[in-house]
């Protein structure tokens, strides 16, 4: 997997190299403190990934990932965590708030492989990030196995998914209906869109459309209240830029 990497603090890029030299699935091709330098780089080389910092002194991060035409997947990282909502309507594969820890580099760079092993896009199509400049569609509903068929749920009315020990029930917004189905939390994140369903505990993924709330440790949804596990607290809190 071929990246690059651009910021503007010799620092930060010291560290991404550092994180990237670790793995052995990523071969860094290049680094820069200015994103224009970076433009035949990108063009003239096939480059799986982008880590690009948001502000710089040339141009803001964000300006500049929306001026390329047919950009690679790129991670922004930043010490601002309000710019999360811009970053996702670019479909960003993730958003990292420096200081970088290492457990979540590898989180993201993860998927990225995968998404790369797919040949998929992390586009989002929901209400709280708006996806914008893709003309790639995306399916609007999955098909998940319960008893002997397999039944078609549209994504947006999915409020929660609930892990009990090997199944998963999925819960239907303005219903009392839910759907049991035996599958893997892996499983169906594969099936969901990346940024409208997040995984916020071991135990539950949410849509985060139906977001009522988020205090301390918990969500609300429809009244329900879902805990926010520890290892997963970061990320969510990070995405949604709180």
């Amino acid at each position: 997997m071929k990246c690059i990497i651009i910021d503007d603090e010799p620092l930060a890029i010291e560290i991404l190299t550092g994180y990237c030299e670790k793995l052995d699935f990523i071969e860094l091709v290049n680094s820069y403190t200015n994103p224009l330098d970076a433009i035949t780089e990108i063009k003239e080389k096939k480059i799986d990934l982008i880590f690009c910092d948001i502000e710089m002194p040339q141009i803001n991060g964000i300006d500049f990932m929306g001026t390329l035409d047919n950009r690679p997947l790129f991670i922004f990282t930043t010490a601002y965590s309000h710019y999360a909502v811009d970053g996702f309507e670019l479909n960003a594969v993730d958003y990292l708030v420096k200081p970088i820890p290492y457990h979540r580099f590898i989180k993201s760079v993860s998927r990225v492989q995968d998404l790369i092993s797919k040949k998929q896009k992390p586009i989002m199509e929901a209400n709280v990030f708006s996806s914008t400049g893709d003309s790639t569609v995306e399916k609007k509903f999955i098909f998940v196995k319960a008893e002997y068929e397999s039944i078609k749920i549209d994504l947006d009315q999915i409020e929660y998914v609930q892990g009990l020990k090997d199944y998963l029930k999925i819960h239907i917004a303005n219903t009392n209906k839910t759907i049991l189905t035996l599958m893997s939390f892996k499983e169906i994140m594969s099936k969901l869109p990346a940024n409208q369903f997040l995984r916020v505990h071991k135990s539950y993924v949410v849509n985060v459309n139906y977001i009522k709330t988020v205090q301390r440790n918990r969500i609300v949804i429809n009244d329900m209240r879902i805990p926010i596990g520890e290892s997963h607290k970061e990320a969510f809190f990070s995405i949604l830029g709180l």
